[in-house]
């Protein structure tokens, strides 16, 4: 049965120093290291038993936990094992305390998921050394984690209009080339360009020209409903969607859906030969893959729909024929 946890143990602690959870069916034990941990500068919440450390961890999520192998209802290791299962507890590294010093305990430790171990008695000095060292390593895991996680952004997210980039755009519709040729389904894509964009330039300046841009990439993307769709910038003023396990009727759909909600925002093109506003030429093509094609078939098919739709005057959609 689980012991009853005080309010103050479940309610998210707003603090700047890095916070421990100690779990320890010995309240002597708890109140030591509760102690010397503040000493040292941490906050610091309490269980007494595995299943109370689960819970209090959902509601703190700690910068570190303290695990005694040795509890009892659920003891450390099983614990620890459940600890993995929880969202975001791999930067938390755990460090088990044991009485059990044989090698089959300490493999074990590690092999649930502990990050280090110490051993009863326990050396002060060492703990100290060892949670510190523990919580610094995780916070610069963090840290590189995060710090990828902007590069990765930089390197597929087009910086102007914040869609996907042309090196995503080709990355994205190869694998999902291959993913439709495997599983025998259709794949359909859609190029937009903006109308006499040169002209809007020209008129209104460059950062209007960028506002339009980001305006018309934002349409597009509350057009494209569902995860598995991708929009990317192809190009200046081209935009690409990716459509997997997407026939053309379908494509054509969301395509007109782009030119309604485009034309909807109204944005000013006094040197626009077909509107007096913004607008888009649309190409569309779907293909159903298979092991011998090439994603590029379907590029040059949507392509070819695309300039179509400019030689017929734009403000058009054109559906590809000749796949």
């Amino acid at each position: 049965m689980v012991s009853e946890i005080s309010a103050d143990r479940c309610t998210p602690i707003q603090q700047t120093s890095p916070l421990i959870l100690v779990a320890d069916d010995d309240k002597i034990t708890r109140l030591m290291l509760h102690k010397v941990l503040k000493r040292e500068g941490y906050s610091v919440v309490e269980a007494s038993q595995g299943d109370e450390c689960l819970e209090v961890y959902k509601h703190t999520q700690p910068s570190l936990i303290l695990l005694d192998a040795m509890m009892p209802v659920m003891d450390g290791f099983e614990c620890c094992t459940t600890l993995q299962s929880f969202p975001g507890s791999e930067h938390i590294p755990v460090l088990m305390i044991t009485a059990l010093d044989d090698q089959a305990s300490v493999d074990r430790a590690f092999e649930v998921g502990a990050s280090d171990y110490i051993t009863k008695p326990i050396n002060l000095a060492v703990l100290r050394q060892r949670v510190r060292i523990l919580i610094e390593k995780s916070r610069l895991y963090r840290e590189l984690e995060q710090a990828n996680q902007k590069l990765l952004h930089l390197a597929t997210i087009d910086s102007l209009t914040q869609v996907s980039n042309r090196r995503s755009f080709d990355e994205y519709l190869s694998r999902e080339w291959q993913r439709m040729a495997r599983e025998f389904s259709p794949i359909s894509l859609i190029l937009c360009d903006v109308d006499f964009f040169k002209n809007y330039n020209d008129t209104y300046g460059h950062p209007c020209g960028d506002a339009c841009l980001k305006a018309v990439a934002r349409t597009i993307s509350e057009s494209v409903k569902r995860p598995a769709d991708l929009v990317a910038r192809y190009g200046g003023e081209e935009f690409a969607v990716i459509l997997p396990n997407t026939e053309g009727i379908g494509a054509a759909h969301i395509a007109h859906n782009i030119q309604s909600k485009i034309r909807a925002l109204k944005i000013p093109h006094a040197n626009s030969d077909v509107s007096e506003y913004v607008t888009v030429s649309i190409g569309i093509a779907s293909l159903f893959p298979t092991s011998e094609s090439i994603a590029d078939t379907l590029i040059a098919a949507a392509d070819r729909a695309l300039y179509r739709a400019k030689a017929q005057g734009r403000n058009c959609l054109i559906f590809s024929t000749n796949c």
